[in-house]
């Protein structure tokens, strides 16, 4: 969501500390970052090092207006609670660094394969010119040749095991890499398609010159859900949100943009038939009564905001999202629970 120009966000203040501890403090608001103390570590880590490689990486996410997500900050190192504690970054390279090394070992597994088999072959073309005198004119001449033609054929049959056990192990490598492909486009909690997805999405869309809207949705009130019920009941109402918004829009691209955020793409459809796919959506999230499971306590209505504007094939994702933003925040001051249409 927007967050002001990158020179805005990462402008510090020489004279004093005290200039320091507001640039954090508005750097933290804008983002929409709660004041503890991971999140200030991490902004004075970007405040205090203007040309560091942090501060441009932050320069670069969120050029165009975007808010940085949690899980952005998780990327540059920021120490940041993962929703899925087995989902950290340290992992997932760890993961992506076995894949590669399986890659790897796969394609030397076959090189290795090749070369033997063509020396094998090169070898039996050898002894078999060596028999071709005796061939003429021998009876072991023959049987020297069907003794080769035998032991070559033995050797065929052990490389073509060697070579289907190969095929076998490359078939589930592969699944394995198309996983961790579909992994890194996709949210841990909500198994929706993440910001990388719609992001890319967009782009190919764009590209393809269908009809275009972007919609921009955030959780009413969504702190005080946290505060109140701890983050676990937090993570339940993302993925009840999550949900009615997939099943509403299905056909459409949903995801979760970050933190209580949700962007949809949706192609083929006019702002109006996009609003109105949204609004049932929305009429469908605030009209569910959630209760805690532990205690059957009423959690309370459950709404989002929303900002909705059509996208031209021409325009970039950051002015069309934007613009929704900037719809979504009209949302929010209007009253919440609402949505807000825009033209491109």
């Amino acid at each position: 969501m927007r967050a002001g120009t990158g020179a805005a966000r990462l402008a510090v203040v020489e004279d004093g500390g005290a200039r320091l501890f507001d640039s954090i403090g508005r750097f933290l608001a804008e983002h929409r970052l709660s004041p503890d103390p991971r999140h200030y570590a991490f902004a004075y880590r970007v405040f205090t090092d203007r040309g560091g490689p942090l501060a441009q990486a932050v320069a670069s996410l969120t050029d165009g207006g975007f808010r940085l997500s949690s899980r952005d900050i998780e990327s540059l190192g920021g120490e940041i609670g993962s929703l899925n504690t087995a989902d950290t970054p340290e992992t997932a390279k760890k993961a992506a660094d076995g894949l590669v090394a399986q890659t790897q070992m796969q394609v030397d597994g076959f090189s290795d394969m090749m070369q033997a088999m063509r020396a094998e072959t090169q070898g039996f073309g050898r002894d078999l010119a060596a028999s071709a005198d005796a061939i003429r004119g021998s009876h072991d001449g023959v049987e020297e040749v069907v003794r080769l033609t035998g032991v070559m054929l033995e050797r065929v049959r052990a490389a073509e095991t060697k070579l289907d056990a190969a095929t076998s192990e490359a078939t589930e490598l592969r699944a394995k890499l198309e996983e961790a492909r579909d992994n890194a486009r996709r949210d841990p909690l909500t198994d929706l398609p993440n910001r990388r997805a719609f992001e890319e999405a967009y782009a190919a869309q764009a590209a393809a010159g269908a009809t275009l809207c972007v919609a921009v949705c955030d959780i009413d009130h969504f702190k005080l859900v946290n505060d109140r019920f701890g983050h676990a009941v937090g993570d339940r109402v993302l993925k009840a949100v999550g949900e009615a918004l997939a099943e509403a829009c299905e056909g459409h691209l949903v995801a979760r943009y970050g933190g209580e955020e949700f962007a949809v793409l949706f192609s083929g459809i006019g702002s109006q038939a996009a609003m109105a796919t949204l609004e049932k959506a929305r009429g469908t999230v605030a009209a569910k009564r959630y209760r805690l499971r532990e205690s059957d306590e009423p959690l309370g209505a459950v709404t989002f905001s929303a900002g909705l504007t059509e996208a031209s094939c021409d325009e970039a994702l950051g002015a069309a999202f934007g613009r929704a933003d900037r719809l979504l925040y009209a949302a929010k001051d209007a009253g919440r629970n609402q949505l807000k249409l825009g033209a491109s």
